[in-house]
């Protein structure tokens, strides 16, 4: 078996090297030996998976001992903030429904506070109303009844005096067309007929 050579590395990364099934290279002194990549050698085999099994189980170690439990515990305590958060946007939920209920039921109470002292005043007014409004007509209707009597007596009396202002027309006219005064009573007993 052959040794390692770096120098088939280069020149396969720079596109020297041949390529095919059988590529061969030289090596020096003449002697020519097919390329094989060192990770599929056979004689590599052992050593490689040796150092694949150590590099596997330290990774293992290191994992399972430092990075794991440091992400555990990142993720545990994550998620006992969630909770805890939640819980408390549950428990502030749950005093704003609180809130609201009450604030509905004040606002409720007050209008029909609202309602019923609009409805008690608007009654009270309206009582008032009645009140003066009955006071008025009575006063109205006493002052009608005052002014009917006073237009009553002061017709009677205007009667009267008409009667007597008519007796004393008639009796100028008399005079007047006659020449001579005219008689109180045979007037007076004229006018009486004509009433009659």
């Amino acid at each position: 078996m052959s040794a390692f050579d770096p120098s088939l590395l280069l020149r396969a990364a720079h596109g020297q090297c041949k390529r095919g099934a059988h590529a061969e290279t030289q090596v020096t002194g003449a002697v020519e030996q097919p390329a094989v990549f060192p990770p599929f050698d056979s004689a590599n085999f052992v050593p490689v998976l040796i150092w694949l099994a150590l590099s596997f189980a330290l990774l293992y170690f290191l994992m399972s001992k430092i990075a794991l439990p440091r992400v555990q515990d990142i993720l545990t305590t994550r998620q006992a903030k969630i909770n805890e958060d939640l819980k408390n946007a549950n428990k502030m939920r749950a005093e704003a429904h609180e809130a609201a209920t009450e604030h509905d039921k004040m606002l409720a109470d007050a209008r029909a506070k609202a309602q019923a002292l609009a409805q008690e005043t608007h009654a009270r007014l309206n009582a008032e109303t009645d009140a003066k409004r009955h006071a008025l007509e009575a006063d109205l209707n006493a002052k009608l009844v005052a002014a009917e009597a006073q237009i009553a007596e002061t017709k009677a009396k205007a009667m009267s005096n008409v009667e007597t202002i008519a007796q004393e027309a008639a009796a100028a006219i008399i005079q007047h067309l006659t020449g001579k005064p005219a008689d109180a009573a045979a007037v007076a007993a004229a006018f009486a007929i004509t009433k009659a």
